[in-house]
């Protein structure tokens, strides 16, 4: 949709003073909704399966976010977009704490984190949006690393130190549904403040309103971008890849936490709230950016088609660390951070070939629209799986559990036997 921008006041405000905050914003209601959740209603006693089942629904967001992304760009401005977000989820997370500790809370707390995964999906829309539209393709290049460093950073923030500062409140207050109101609360605190701040700090971008004719013919471009989608060469093949590419990851993501927390006599490792907040939200992100980096560099050397086997062994052999981990003896607590530690630098490596493909397979005329439609496939091949891994946990344990993973590795393997990528793609040219 065309666009007139016109810088007003605070246009020339350095980027510095909005991109590592916007993006550090981006990223908690994400790890919030996904992570946090998991281990919150693990901490208050809701079963295996009904986290998995239910949470694993807070995925469909993401998975529709490409249906209503162009009315985002049609209403309002992706500013104004921003800064109501951000408020929607400082409310949203001041709900979620003042319900944790009613007897209702599961059924209430789920169905605003609902509210906040379609806020924040919302958000990721208009904040990248609005990245493209204050920044030159200059600009864009040069704060692509920035922006990256700070979602990870909210990562850390939010799997992390907001799990850290729960255990710690468990311990001091004696109470988990307080320590997890204070902590839920300190997220709706903060978001308060990025409106607060964003309100002041987002340069302001005008454009024109769009047209009438042009609204009523969004459908139509609908059928344009969805048409041409699906008629892709191997459209069939790349689904497959999409959906099936991180089977065994989607279910383990899911039972990884519970695992860690739950005592041994259940087959889980006996670890505390705290201990869990160092382990997979500080230890692990370590490990899960590394292995990006990692795979973005011997990706740029060789190619996607050298690479894509290779990182799809790493994903598949890595998740031997949890299959010894539920075998093992009282591990102590340094082998535990290494075995994670693995596991998700060799997530991290192998997740390089699948968004390079998306890339890959998003190629063409409309390349921003299909590869928003690629993510939204990424999201539902997360979603699916990881709704069942609960149920399968419980009803054969842990153990067994994790040998399940192990199995479902093949298909990860055997997706990439059936997609095909030039030589050339990804590849450093001289």
């Amino acid at each position: 949709m065309d666009q007139t921008i016109n810088r007003r006041s605070g246009a020339s405000r350095s980027p510095w003073a909005w991109i590592p905050t916007l993006y550090f914003a981006q990223g908690l209601p994400y790890v919030a909704v996904m992570t946090l959740s998991v281990i919150m209603y693990k901490r208050l006693g809701i079963s295996n399966t009904d986290i998995a089942l239910y949470t694993g629904w807070l995925y469909l967001p993401w998975v529709i976010k490409p249906l209503w992304s162009p009315f985002v760009d049609i209403i309002s401005t992706k500013r104004r977009w921003v800064i109501a977000m951000q408020w929607v989820m400082a409310i949203g997370f001041a709900m979620i704490a003042l319900t944790i500790p009613t007897d209702l809370f599961f059924r209430l707390t789920l169905a605003v984190f609902w509210m906040v995964a379609f806020t924040s999906a919302t958000h990721d829309i208009a904040a990248d949006g609005f990245y493209m539209l204050a920044l030159t393709e200059h600009e864009q290049s040069f704060y692509v690393g920035i922006r990256s460093t700070f979602y990870r950073i909210a990562s850390v923030a939010g799997q992390g130190l907001l799990v850290i500062l729960a255990g710690w409140l468990e311990t001091t207050t004696g109470s988990i549904p307080t320590a997890w109101s204070i902590a839920i609360g300190a997220l709706s605190a903060l978001f308060l403040l990025f409106a607060l701040y964003h309100s002041w700090s987002l340069p302001r971008i005008e454009r024109v309103a769009a047209e009438p004719e042009k609204i009523g013919n969004i459908w139509r471009e609908f059928g344009r971008v969805f048409g041409a989608f699906f008629r892709k060469r191997h459209i069939g093949t790349a689904l497959l890849f999409m959906l099936l590419y991180r089977l065994p990851e989607a279910q383990l993501v899911k039972l990884i936490n519970p695992f860690l927390l739950d005592p041994t006599e259940a087959g889980g490792l006996g670890l505390s709230t705290a201990e869990v907040g160092i382990v997979y939200g500080t230890v692990g992100i370590i490990g899960l950016t590394l292995g990006g980096i990692a795979g973005g560099l011997v990706a740029a050397a060789r190619g996607l088609r050298y690479w894509l086997r290779p990182m799809a062994w790493s994903m598949s052999l890595t998740c031997l660390t949890f299959v010894y981990l539920s075998f093992a003896t009282a591990p102590s607590l340094l082998t535990v951070n290494i075995c994670v530690f693995i596991e998700q630098f060799g997530y991290g490596f192998g997740f390089t070939a699948y968004m390079l493909y998306l890339i890959y397979f998003s190629e063409g005329e409309f390349s921003t629209a299909h590869y928003s439609l690629c993510t939204g496939f990424m999201a539902l091949g997360m979603m699916l799986p990881g709704m069942a891994a609960g149920w399968i946990q419980e009803t054969i344990g842990y153990r067994n559990f994790f040998i399940w993973t192990m199995v479902c590795c093949v298909a990860t393997i055997a997706v990439t036997y059936l997609v095909k990528v030039d030589a050339g793609f990804g590849r450093k040219h001289q």
